[in-house]
């Protein structure tokens, strides 16, 4: 069992009590939307609060950032955007303190956030490990959206994953032993070659078209492998991996023997495998300038400021349809 379920059960407890009793308390907030049904990407949820109409959404801190929806099965953060441009390590980070690398940021503590998916029944794992090989992160899968207002006022929502590219702003190499006489590279365009390290080179996304152009150069097998390989790497594509409830974990200070719950350093929801992640991708993705596999889709992301409710939807295993028990068959009677 992951060390935080113990740790917190005594708070999680009285919250999770709460949720199932529907009690908000006086200081319960103003729904962030109204309840949309999970799953439903086409859905569209306006930000702005309403006025309470039922007893489904529990505050889960003062601050009214973190809100459990119990008839959604979700939990809600209330965030913003601070970032809409370069390499990505967390899609959400906590206040002041990654900004410079994460698109949300929201006002709340980890270990909050953690207690509202523990509310749910969302069952945390274990973070991605490296030695002696890698190990993705663990944990339940855990859906996210993100709901927002349009420049033209339009309630907008979709999969987090819209907003995220694979890291294309970077140099793609591949080993190439000579380069075929016949291309002649034009230093005002992205290729190079390295003769020194017998390399092909290549700067930021590759369009169908200039992937095109480049295989016309030469009809050489090592050279169009080579354009083929970055080309694959170097193409737009949207981010396709899911999140997963890794828990985090606690570092203990040597000298007083206190545990610190280390996602209250800022790694809330990550696209990059921190061993302190809250919540982490389940593929391969460093954290070094070379190693990093995503970035922030600017098209995609609304202006910086713009509020966005971010919902957590735990996923759960579907239970077997019940199916009626066929009527036993007629015992043959014996003839007379």
């Amino acid at each position: 069992m992951n060390p935080l379920t113990s740790v917190l059960a005594v708070g999680t407890l009285a919250c999770g009590l709460a949720v199932m009793l529907g009690r908000g308390g006086a200081d319960e907030p103003a729904p962030p939307g109204k309840s949309v049904k999970p799953g439903t990407e086409t859905a569209s949820v306006p930000t702005k609060p309403v006025p309470l109409k039922s007893a489904g959404l529990i505050k889960f801190n003062k601050q009214g950032t973190v809100v459990v929806d119990k008839q959604g099965k979700r939990v809600l953060l209330e965030s913003h955007v601070v970032l809409r441009e370069g390499a990505l390590e967390l899609l959400c980070c906590l206040k002041q303190t990654k900004e410079h690398e994460a698109i949300l940021s929201v006002d709340a503590k980890a270990y909050v956030v953690h207690a509202a998916l523990l509310a749910l029944g969302a069952e945390p794992g274990g973070p991605a490990t490296f030695d002696p090989e890698f190990k993705p992160a663990t944990g339940q899968r855990i859906d996210v959206y993100l709901q927002w207002t349009d420049a033209e006022g339009k309630p907008r929502r979709e999969k987090a994953q819209t907003w995220i590219r694979n890291y294309t702003g970077r140099f793609f190499v591949e080993p190439l032993a000579s380069l075929p006489p016949e291309v002649k590279i034009d230093e005002r365009e992205e290729l190079r070659y390295d003769p020194d390290g017998k390399e092909l080179i290549w700067y930021g996304p590759m369009s169908p078209a200039q992937k095109e152009k480049l295989l016309k150069m030469s009809k050489d097998k090592n050279f169009r492998s080579a354009v083929e390989a970055i080309a694959s790497r170097a193409r737009i594509q949207g981010m396709e991996a899911e999140w997963v409830f890794t828990g985090s974990g606690f570092y203990v200070n040597e000298e007083t023997g206190e545990k610190y719950y280390r996602a209250e350093d800022g790694d809330l929801i990550c696209v990059a495998n921190f061993p302190s992640a809250l919540l982490d991708v389940t593929v391969k993705s460093g954290t070094g300038n070379e190693d990093l596999m995503y970035e922030a889709w600017t098209e995609k992301i609304p202006p910086v400021g713009t509020a966005v409710t971010i919902e957590l939807i735990p996923v759960f295993p579907k239970e077997p349809a019940k199916t009626e028990a066929a009527d036993p068959a007629p015992k043959s009677t014996p003839p007379k």
